[in-house]
């Protein structure tokens, strides 16, 4: 074996490249945060051929003094950290000093740069060997500009690597999209081969920020988004995150913040897939735009040479508090928050609550409550009512019909809605969100009418839903109701995973489960949740110690009950070709109303949907 020597310095940058430098989105990535760390407003981004060709960013930051230019090439060179206390609560993008070293070892650099208090500005140019940097004079406002040619012309292996260059700027722009929604005050232009793809003026206020994002992310997600804002235990969050029927076969539409920091964190993934999981249809992915904040001192960006990977100091309390309010959430929409879009967030959440609000409760007529009318039995589809005991339900009925919103039936339906009466009191009602029963298709769906238009109720799969909640908040009132096992399982386990079952005994117990060490390297099960008897209790309890291990916290065994009350709750809700009357329709609909998570299924398919009467009238063709 060789000697140890010291690496050249140009080798050392471009090993440090090829952690850093990946391809043009890397360089473009660097540079961007860069300018904003230098408090630029405005950034100027122009690529040619992907950014393979040429890079070239503008910025109004605080500039480069000239005694600096030539060290900002030099590696492990920076102005954004001094000691280890700096370190250890980064504030800011950038901060490892190697970026600008890396970019110049593998392309031809040109940086140029003004600072606020210098009258002149100055140019250094590096060309991928060992050279002295040299600093002339140069025409330049203030602010900086870096123009990267030529990427890897030294390195043609890596070179060989790169994609199309359609390929290369749709990474290259995906970094300009999460650059422009980490930091609403700044504006971003950038353009293509001389064409100008997207010009982003700073948004202060919160419609301007709305604009943005329909902008990055399209309008159909803010159309379909709710907004959060909610603080607790040294925690904010706040966002927008898209409706379960609002889900896309890939996670392409998923945007998570750490201090204004793009990420990719398991431990996040976790807790959104967590909270989607009773929501969201098998296979689907969620979407959002989210922002954490938290202490800097409480989160470890010094992770991965690109930052894309962090570490909280206390992941069970950021994955638990994520979790919760995902999931409350997801849990308050009602029909009325997805007829009208965002739900928009209050200008002082308060503590620990959310944005959306259910909807208003509504009674009596407008409720479908009508004289001698009982609730539908969520646990048992009630059979066909005699006529007796229907005959004054039907008459007040008739009476709604003759003086309410449903005058004139189907055959003369009204453009709109005018305000319901109860012809008891003669005081005008608020139409509910989902409206009034009209009658029942093929035994399947529910048609309603509402004051936007027509509303159709997949009968089965709402009723599903709403037996479903029933289920589980009885089974929560309750508790967990743990069984003996007649058998008690012997696991052959590691020493790691003994330590953790001890470690949890006591939230073990909370879930139902008894463990016994029996050795350092064996455990045994003597009693589980009852409603999990019949499972693979060996491997459930596998899976919950691995979750306990990786994340600090496990769901699979209440996911577990869950499926089965899931389950119990499709066999106990109404089936189709079942012939309801339109007292027992309008009581679905205001349970409807009612239930968390109304909208989706217990398999996540949607429960109902609303055709309005633009919809409609271009349907048919009506004032064209």
């Amino acid at each position: 074996m060789s000697r140890i020597q010291l690496l050249s310095p140009r080798l050392a940058n471009q090993i440090a490249a090829g952690e850093v430098v990946e391809r043009p989105a890397s360089v473009v990535k660097e540079l961007l945060e860069n300018s904003i760390d230098a408090g630029a407003d405005r950034i100027e981004l122009d690529v040619d051929q992907g950014g393979v060709k040429r890079i070239r960013l503008r910025d109004n930051g605080n500039g480069i003094p000239r005694d600096d230019l030539a060290l900002a090439l030099s590696r492990h060179a920076t102005s954004k950290i001094r000691d280890l206390d700096d370190l250890e609560a980064v504030a800011t993008l950038g901060f490892r000093g190697e970026a600008l070293a890396s970019i110049s070892s593998v392309s031809r650099l040109t940086l140029t740069s003004r600072s606020a208090d210098s009258a002149e500005a100055w140019q250094v140019v590096a060309e991928g060997r060992e050279m002295e940097a040299a600093v002339k004079p140069a025409a330049h406002p203030q602010g900086t500009s870096v123009e990267v040619c030529d990427l890897f012309f030294n390195t043609p292996a890596r070179r060989k690597f790169l994609r199309t260059e359609k390929t290369e700027f749709g990474h290259l722009e995906e970094v300009v999209k999460r650059l422009a929604l980490s930091r609403y005050d700044v504006g971003f232009q950038l353009s293509h081969n001389g064409r100008v793809i997207h010009q982003l003026r700073p948004a202060a206020s919160e419609q301007e920020q709305l604009r943005r994002v329909a902008s990055l992310c399209s309008t159909g997600f803010i159309d379909n988004a709710i907004a959060l804002d909610v603080e607790a235990s040294g925690l904010r969050l706040w966002g927008w995150v898209g409706l379960p029927t609002f889900s896309r076969s890939q996670a392409d539409l998923q945007y998570f913040f750490v201090n204004g920091r793009a990420i990719r964190d398991k431990l996040v993934a976790h807790a959104v897939r967590q909270a989607y999981r009773d929501v969201l249809y098998g296979g689907r992915h969620p979407t959002f735009v989210l922002y954490l904040e938290l202490n800097p001192a409480d989160v470890d960006v010094n992770v991965h040479p690109t930052k894309h990977e962090v570490r909280f100091r206390d992941g069970r309390l950021v994955h638990d508090f994520l979790f919760r309010t995902l999931h409350r959430g997801l849990a308050e929409v009602s029909p009325a928050d997805q007829s009208s879009g965002v739900v928009p967030a209050p200008a002082n959440s308060g503590g620990d609550t959310l944005a959306p609000a259910p909807a208003a409760a509504v009674s009596g007529v407008a409720a479908g409550e009508f004289r001698g009318q009982h609730a539908m039995n969520l646990y048992q589809a009630p059979e066909r009512p005699v006529a007796g005991q229907v005959a004054e339900q039907v008459q007040a009925y008739g009476r709604l019909i003759e003086s309410g919103p449903l005058a004139g039936g189907l055959a003369a339906a009204p453009e709109s809605i005018p305000a319901a009466v109860d012809p008891d009191t003669g005081e005008e009602l608020a139409v509910p969100p989902l409206g009034y029963a009209l009658a029942q298709l093929h035994g399947i769906y529910i048609l309603a009418q509402n004051t936007q238009g027509l509303v159709l109720v997949d009968m089965h799969a709402a009723h599903e839903r709403i037996v479903y909640e029933g289920l589980k908040q009885s089974y929560e009132q309750q508790g967990v109701q743990s069984q003996p096992l007649l058998v008690p399982v012997n696991m052959a386990v590691s020493a790691a995973d003994v330590g953790c079952a001890e470690e949890y005994a006591e939230l073990f117990q909370r879930l139902g489960i008894e463990l016994q060490t029996m050795s350092d390297e064996s455990l045994v099960i003597r009693q589980v949740p009852a409603l999990l008897k019949s499972g693979d209790v060996e491997q459930l309890v596998r899976d919950v110690i691995a979750d306990l291990r990786a994340l600090g916290s496990s769901d699979r065994i209440e996911a577990q009950q869950n499926e089965i009350l899931a389950t119990m709750a499709c066999h106990g809700s109404v089936r189709a070709n079942r012939q309801l009357t339109v007292a027992e329709m309008n009581a679905l609909l205001r349970d409807m109303e009612h239930t968390e998570r109304s909208g989706q299924c217990n398999h996540g398919r949607p429960t109902w949907t609303q055709l309005s009467m633009v919809e409609l009238d271009k349907l048919f063709m009506r004032g064209q």
